[in-house]
Parts: C-alpha cells; structure tokens; sequence
C-alpha cells in the first residue's frame, strides 16, 4: 500500500516536481515516509555501506527524532524512489541543511547516503537522486552544496556538476 502523504518526513511539495516527473514510467519519487522500513529502507541502504537492521522499533524512533527536529528547524531531507509495482524501495539520497556563522549565517547543503538498487543502476536514478536534491538545497537557502564521495565515483558526481574541492578526512569511534 502506497505511503499516505501525512507519513511523510517534510511536505512533498518541496521536491522539485519537475524533475520527479523525468523518472522512468513505473517509478515515483518522495520523501522518505514513516512506513518505508517495511519497503526495505535499510536493506537498500546496506547496497552502500554496513546498515545492519536496528529492528522497526528502532527505525521508527529515529523517524520520529528526524521529524521533531524538522518541525522545529527544518533541516533533513530524505528522498527515495519507489518502485510502484513491488511497492520496494529502489533509491535513497539526503541532504541536510548545515546552519552556519560565516556567509551572512547561511545555509550549507550537504548530500550524503545516495544508494541506488543494483538491479535498477544504469537508469540514471542516481543522477536524478543528485539533481533532486541540489534543487532543494538551493531552494532551502544554501548557498553551496557539497558531498564526500569515494575516488572511485568522482567521475560520476562530476557529471552531476560537482568538482573536486580538497580531501575528507574521517575518524571513527574505537
């Protein structure tokens, strides 16, 4: 059963319809809604990285946390594709919005988890994913938008308009 609109982590209408409608015929794109971890929101998202299943109760909590903090400062923006005949998850990418001092106290727009289904690569959903959300990062206010990606897809978001600004550098909890 299709997700209901009320369920949905922010207002659809901020998706920049234009592009949604450029998807392949059987494919919709939305924001991620309060029921999508039964259309296998964590499976797609292990197709990306280590996303073991944290369980719905889990999943449902942070859904919540997420849309406290939207309905205080919007600020993150989920967007998957579905596909309609399966009713499946097939695509997922955010961008938050990073509040700042310098830049006039702007907005900085920052992509991350951008996962497309396997069987579904070479669709150009990634590319419509990335081209979704830097439209809703500049219509949110951001005055850049930016994204880590490892070397290997670099040719990739430099199709999307994305250049190379530097290296990242991470650190993770022991």
């Amino acid at each position: 059963m299709p997700a209901s609109t009320q369920d949905y982590l922010y207002d659809a209408s901020l998706l920049p319809q234009e592009l949604a409608a450029l998807l392949p015929s059987g494919l919709t794109l939305r924001p991620l809604a309060s029921s999508d971890y039964a259309r296998g929101h964590l499976q797609l998202l292990t197709h990306l990285t280590s996303a073991p299943d944290v369980g719905q109760d889990t999943w449902t909590a942070r859904f919540k946390e997420l849309q406290a903090v939207n309905a205080a400062v919007p600020s993150y923006f989920p967007v998957v594709i579905v596909e309609d005949e399966s009713d499946r998850l097939v695509g997922h990418a955010c961008v938050f919005l990073e509040r700042k001092f310098l830049r006039n106290a702007g907005l900085c727009g920052h992509i991350e988890d951008v996962v497309v289904d396997p069987r579904m690569q070479g669709k150009k959903l990634g590319l419509k994913l990335i081209e979704v959300l830097t439209v809703m990062s500049e219509h949110l206010g951001a005055y850049k938008t930016i994204l880590d990606c490892d070397p290997k897809n670099e040719a990739f978001y430099a199709k999307c308009g994305y250049e190379n600004k530097g290296c990242e550098m991470a650190r993770y909890k022991k």
